[in-house]
């Protein structure tokens, strides 16, 4: 059995729920991530691009890309000469990236595919990343070894998650995930479910030290995590030697 959110369903429900609930908000994702975070989103973004220290000609894999944030930042770094794979399992979030993007003058590769398996060879990609995707993969440890298969020696993992926040603003934290995160869906993107979903996903994560170990066991080298916002998310790095 797996989780969704607080429930516990059978692998095949899981992933038909979370293609339910990236469906009902593709279109307004990127509306609701300013709302929910403050714009704070676009930070963490930022410098998980930022740290990761990708150069001109690069080759980056985005999984779970959705609207294309994570992968317009990655495409600035490589430039021309480098490439930037956009990827999602869902096709209503990859379509919205995609358009995004192409409004933004990229034309970056698009592809609709499983983390958990991914349609690319080894030693393929000198950085992958995931933002705010493992916490929906049904086998987070398959998803793991995928991104480290396809990396390349010297390359690095990213995982941009939600995380454990500081104890002492845990209270608060709650308050405002189980009272006005599924307040704002219902009233913005008319879903009050997926949004309470979310906060219970968030909390069935791995937290940060269990991630660590499960990166560590999927076989990336020298696992690191960065706390941001007092960790209400933190940034997984994990090298490949």
């Amino acid at each position: 059995m797996e989780h969704f959110g607080y429930q516990e369903v059978t692998a095949d429900e899981k992933t038909r729920r979370v293609r339910g609930v990236f469906d009902s908000v593709a279109g307004k994702y990127d509306l609701m991530n300013d709302l929910m975070s403050g714009g704070l989103h676009r930070y963490w973004k930022r410098f998980a691009v930022s740290v990761a220290h990708v150069r001109p000609g690069a080759a980056v894999l985005d999984l779970a890309g959705g609207t294309g944030d994570m992968a317009r930042l990655f495409a600035d770094r490589v430039g021309a000469s480098g490439m930037v794979v956009h990827t999602d399992v869902n096709g209503a979030m990859l379509a919205a990236g995609r358009d995004k993007l192409l409004d933004a003058a990229l034309a970056l590769p698009t592809v609709q595919c499983n983390a958990e398996a991914l349609p690319f060879p080894a030693r393929r990609f000198d950085c992958v990343s995931i933002a705010f995707g493992l916490r929906n993969v049904t086998h987070k440890e398959q998803a793991l070894a995928e991104m480290r298969r396809v990396l390349r020696p010297g390359g690095v993992g990213l995982v941009l998650e939600f995380a454990r926040v500081a104890r002492p603003l845990a209270p608060a934290y709650d308050w405002y995930s189980f009272n006005i995160l599924p307040r704002l869906g219902r009233m913005v993107a008319g879903d009050e479910a997926s949004y309470r979903y979310l906060a219970e996903s968030i909390r069935m994560h791995p937290d940060q030290e269990a991630l660590k170990a499960m990166m560590e066991r999927a076989g990336f080298d020298q696992v690191e995590y960065h706390n941001l916002s007092a960790g209400i998310v933190a940034l997984h790095m994990g090298r490949i030697y």
